[in-house]
């Protein structure tokens, strides 16, 4: 039995447009709810959540018996994070602040195993292979790894030309949070010029055959990012919906 299909990577190279959210609450109930509400695809937050490896596995579990697909975000592209991750049973990594094609080809390396890559032969005795009983998954999980690398500050921008012709590298995902601050906007991603080397970003990536992801926390943003072309486009964040949500509802009736 080989390792199993991911969705999500197939859904990309077959042209897909997919909507996603963030999930930051580092609970595997919340990312149960989450999973229930329609979206393709989740990330479970490693860089700016409170998770852990156990937290990570128990999202992972929960989103298991949901259609929508789990991409884990990993605090840095370190090499035993991401062997830790993959064991737990992800097969769609997202990894901050990739500045150049050097760093994305080590990212491909953790990804795989040997004799391509450098990632640990262990994982017969974890989530990956549900414990063993996926026996042909060591030969067969490269091919189902889906690794995205997010571009978010001026050197990655003028890196990706050179990121995007690394063989391995199946999205690139633009952080505009980060990009405009780097680029002195303080987190203003409307700026027109800001907006500008998004789109450019986003062509560029379109063009060299890979999947261009971001996200947008505005209805505004989220339109302007889709007219732009981005394929695989977060929505929100669940924090900021349940705290707006949980506002409005408070200030209607407090109005009243």
């Amino acid at each position: 039995m080989p390792a199993p299909t991911n969705s999500f990577k197939q859904a990309l190279i077959n042209g897909e447009r997919l909507i996603g959210c963030w999930t930051s609450f580092a609970e595997a109930v919340t990312a149960e709810i989450m999973g229930s509400a329609g979206f393709d695809w989740l990330v479970i937050d490693g860089e700016h959540a409170p998770n852990d490896i156990r937290s990570i596995r128990d999202q992972l579990m929960a989103l298991s018996a949901s259609p929508t697909h789990p991409v884990v975000r990993v605090p840095v592209g370190d090499a035993a994070l991401i062997k830790m991750v993959l064991d737990a049973g992800t097969q769609t990594i997202l990894v901050p602040m990739v500045e150049s094609a050097e760093q994305a080809r080590d990212l491909v390396r953790a990804c795989r195993y040997p004799p391509e890559g450098l990632r640990g032969v262990g994982a017969m005795a974890s989530r990956a292979t549900m414990y063993g009983t996926i026996p042909d998954y060591i030969p067969t999980a490269d091919a189902q790894i889906c690794l995205l690398v997010q571009v978010e500050n001026r050197a990655g921008l003028a890196a990706l030309d050179d990121i995007l012709k690394v063989d391995g590298i199946d999205g690139v995902f633009i952080g505009p949070a980060d990009l405009s601050t780097d680029m002195g906007y303080q987190g203003n991603s409307a700026a027109p010029e800001v907006r500008a080397a998004i789109a450019d970003a986003i062509a560029r990536t379109r063009a060299a055959g890979k999947a261009p992801g971001i996200l947008g926390v505005t209805d505004e943003s989220s339109q302007a990012f889709q007219d732009m072309g981005a394929q695989f486009q977060a929505v929100g964040i669940d924090v900021m919906l349940l705290t707006q949500a949980a506002r409005a509802l408070s200030a209607k009736w407090k109005a009243k």
